[in-house]
């Protein structure tokens, strides 16, 4: 099922979320759907509080970015429950956009390489490091599990040149290909 995507300014975008568990109420249901909802939206990742969800989950499926980089090939994985142990490396810039901010991509600094701790979707446990390119989308879903977006990254200057397309889009005035949610 075709979820909608909570836009910036929603609440449930700046909460914590917490653990999820193997007996979540219709859990397989809910990945597939995620999956279906970030694929109808063409995202690259899609973590649960942009589809209104409070707890410790995201997809990522990088394939659309392996022609510039190739170590995004068949990078698909879900990613539950999962914490950040380390990151390391120099922090490189790079332009991102989120399903939750439409219309809107800056230049983000993040470090190279992140440290993961997760399970999979069966639940199996996870210990990995990521570089590049997949490091910097994990770390981007991750944030949304924080309460954390993008955009928060932004030097203040020019988080301010951006104030009034923030507001539009927290009031739903920004059209977008997909459903979304104020």
């Amino acid at each position: 099922m075709l979820l909608p995507i909570y836009l910036y300014g929603s609440p449930v975008l700046r909460k914590k979320v917490e653990d999820i568990s193997p007996d979540y109420p219709d859990f397989k249901q809910f990945m597939v759907d995620m999956w279906e909802t970030m694929y109808h939206a063409d995202g690259i990742g899609l973590a649960a509080p942009q589809i209104g969800k409070s707890v410790r989950v995201f997809v990522i499926d990088a394939e659309v970015l392996a022609e510039d980089y190739p170590e995004a090939k068949g990078f698909k994985k879900a990613f539950i429950n999962a914490q950040i142990v380390e990151e390391e490396g120099d922090e490189w810039a790079y332009n991102e956009g989120c399903l939750s901010v439409p219309k809107i991509n800056e230049n983000v600094y993040r470090p190279y390489r992140v440290h993961l701790k997760y399970v999979d979707e069966d639940f199996i446990p996870h210990d990995e490091w990521f570089e590049g390119i997949r490091a910097r989308v994990v770390q981007h879903e991750y944030d949304h599990l924080e309460g954390k977006m993008f955009v928060d990254k932004l030097p203040p200057i020019r988080r301010q040149l951006l104030k009034s397309k923030l507001t539009k889009i927290s009031k739903g005035e920004v059209p977008t290909s997909y459903r979304t949610r104020s």
